[in-house]
């Protein structure tokens, strides 16, 4: 898993030295042109404007991230479709990697939880498991390639541990909400890594909403 960000909005002009944080609270005080440029104070405009569901000031800057994880969490995060995606496509080019994840018991209360609670010999059965079936799976699917079928008919021979990269886009109200739902101790594990991977980046970028009365609602 890694998570890199690429790109995020900036200001040109007078506002090219503004931070994320202070180009939303300038955008947010275009009834005031006059008090505009007042960055001292853009925390608590933007933790007002977020206690009181003024979105559309959220939607004015966007960030780029870079995610590398496996197909399964991949999906999970495409879910998100208020964000916008480009994908390393197995139509084109050929696999080259797995991820491999940890053993965890099924919650007996809730089917979308796992308990890390196996025992040491059962967390080693099952990564070895993942080993060979990558092993044996990523054998299949050279041999598949080697005899010309194409890269996407082949790819149906991967499981979904098979490592990709995508870039996902959003405006900072499409991160918000992401990070909301995929930090809360609820989402799966490998899946809240990488939100909170984000997270940590975003708001050094956005230093105004790290403090914001959103994160503990």
């Amino acid at each position: 898993m890694e998570v890199k960000l690429v790109a995020h909005t900036q200001g040109v002009g007078e506002l090219k030295d503004l931070t994320v944080g202070e180009i939303l609270a300038y955008v947010a005080r275009v009834s005031n042109p006059g008090n505009q440029m007042n960055h001292e104070t853009a925390p608590r405009l933007l933790n007002y404007c977020l206690r009181n569901g003024h979105w559309s000031v959220f939607e004015h800057c966007f960030f780029t991230f870079e995610i590398t994880t496996s197909l399964a969490i991949a999906a999970q995060i495409l879910r998100h479709r208020s964000a916008v995606f480009q994908q390393f496509s197995l139509r084109y080019a050929e696999a080259v990697d797995f991820e491999t994840y940890p053993a965890r018991r099924q919650d007996d209360k809730n089917r979308q939880n796992s308990v890390d609670d196996m025992s040491p010999a059962d967390k080693v059965w099952f990564h070895q498991a993942q080993l060979e079936v990558q092993y044996l799976c990523m054998r299949r699917y050279q041999e598949a390639l080697s005899l010309g079928i194409a890269k996407e008919q082949a790819r149906f021979l991967l499981p979904t541990s098979t490592r990709t990269t995508m870039y996902m886009t959003g405006n900072v109200r499409t991160w918000l909400t992401y990070l909301k739902a995929r930090t809360y101790e609820g989402a799966q594990l490998e899946h809240r890594l990488i939100a909170y991977d984000i997270k940590s980046q975003f708001l050094q970028e956005c230093p105004e909403l790290e403090n914001v009365s959103f994160w503990d609602v």
